[in-house]
């Protein structure tokens, strides 16, 4: 019984099913349900991995609040031999450290934009951040292994170190 967010309705899905969902973002979300929550409207999702690898057996789980989503549908419901006896293992630790690094992701971008960067400047510090974990923002300026300096307009010429 998938409805709505603004519905007053109970959802009910079934582990195994496959469900489609739009985030307020605007996102759309499409993948296998592991785990659900009545209460909280939580609805936990394995979806195809974001690195873009199709091989292997791993997956993005993906957590999704239900008072969020602008619509939800459930695809296919899970067949009885869909439904898995045991819910898989998941790492959590490796969850943890993702939730963080996307928290402190999201936490350099809403400093550049406090401070005024350019989105130039967020594309450049964005393309840096994937090869190199210790870069930071100082004023607009770019901060690379404390050691680098790219100042606007983060061209070639701009950077010391």
């Amino acid at each position: 019984k998938a409805k709505m967010a603004e519905s007053s309705e109970l959802f009910g899905f079934s582990i195994g099913s496959i469900v489609a969902c739009k985030t307020c973002y605007n996102k759309e979300i499409e993948g296998e349900v592991l785990a659900f929550d009545a209460h909280t409207k939580m609805l936990v999702l394995k979806t195809a991995p974001s690195n873009g690898r199709t091989s292997g057996s791993t997956h993005d789980v993906n957590m999704i609040n239900l008072s969020l989503v602008s619509d939800v549908q459930v695809k296919r419901e899970a067949k009885p031999k869909d439904t898995p006896t045991a819910p898989p293992s998941i790492n959590t630790q490796r969850l943890s450290n993702r939730a963080r690094n996307q928290i402190e992701e999201k936490r350099r971008l809403i400093t550049a934009q406090s401070a005024g960067v350019s989105p130039e400047g967020q594309k450049l510090f964005l393309a840096i951040t994937k090869t190199i974990d210790e870069v930071t923002w100082q004023g607009t300026n770019i901060i690379v292994m404390k050691q680098v300096t790219i100042e606007p307009p983060y061209k070639n010429g701009e950077c010391e170190g």
